[in-house]
C-alpha cells in the first residue's frame, strides 16, 4: 500500500518545478489577457475563476497531465473568456446573456419589495449597506442598487436627481417612479 504523505521525492519536485511553471505561464496569460479578465466577477467570470483554479489543481496534482496540456487549457479558458467579453461589448444579445442588469432595490427613500425579493435581498441587508456608506435614513437614499458584480451602489438625495445614473437599471423608468411591476 502506497504512503498517503510521501509519494517519492521525484513527485515532490515534480509538484514543485509544474507548479512553478504552472503559475507563472498562467500570470502571464493573465497579463496578456487584460484588466477586464481581472476585474470584479459576474455570473460567467466566476465560472472561468473556477475552471482555471481547477486546471491548476489538475495540473499540480496529476501526473498523467503535462504541464503544456494545462498551459494550452489555461489558454483557452482565457481565450474564451477574452472572446465572450469582446462580443459582449459589440452584441447587445452576447452581453444579456452574459450579464445580469442592474437592479433598483430602494428609490426616492422606499424599498421595492419586489425587487428585494427578486434578488433574494432583506430590507436589514440594504439598511446595513446604508449605514456602511454613512447614510443615517433610509429617506437620504436615492437609490440602491444591485450590480452585476453583486455589489450594491447608494446614491444619496440630491437637488438634480440620480436618473441620469439610473438609466440601464431594471426597475427605473424616466418618469419619477419606478417600476413596481417588472420582477
Amino acid at each position: 500500500m502506497e504512503n498517503a504523505f510521501f509519494t517519492s521525492w521525484t513527485s515532490l519536485a515534480r509538484t514543485l518545478v509544474v507548479g512553478v511553471a504552472a503559475y507563472a505561464g498562467l500570470i502571464v496569460l493573465l497579463r496578456i489577457s487584460g484588466k477586464r479578465t481581472l476585474t470584479k466577477m459576474n455570473a460567467f467570470d466566476l465560472v472561468v475563476t473556477v475552471a482555471l483554479g481547477s486546471v491548476l489543481a489538475t495540473v499540480l496534482l496529476t501526473k498523467s497531465v503535462a504541464l503544456l496540456d494545462g498551459l494550452v487549457a489555461f489558454a483557452l479558458l482565457i481565450a474564451l473568456q477574452f472572446s465572450i467579453t469582446w462580443l459582449s461589448v459589440r452584441s447587445k444579445t452576447i452581453s444579456r446573456l452574459v450579464k445580469s442588469e442592474p437592479t433598483l432595490l430602494v428609490y426616492q427613500g422606499r424599498f421595492l419589495p419586489a425587487a428585494l425579493r427578486a434578488e433574494r435581498l432583506t430590507e436589514e441587508e440594504i439598511m446595513a449597506e446604508l449605514r456602511a456608506q454613512g447614510l443615517a435614513s433610509l429617506t437620504e437614499a436615492a437609490a440602491v442598487i444591485l450590480e452585476n458584480s453583486g455589489d450594491l451602489s447608494v446614491l444619496k438625495q440630491t437637488t438634480s436627481g440620480p436618473q441620469s445614473v439610473l438609466q440601464g437599471v431594471r426597475g427605473f423608468t424616466n418618469s419619477s417612479s419606478a417600476q413596481h411591476n417588472t420582477y
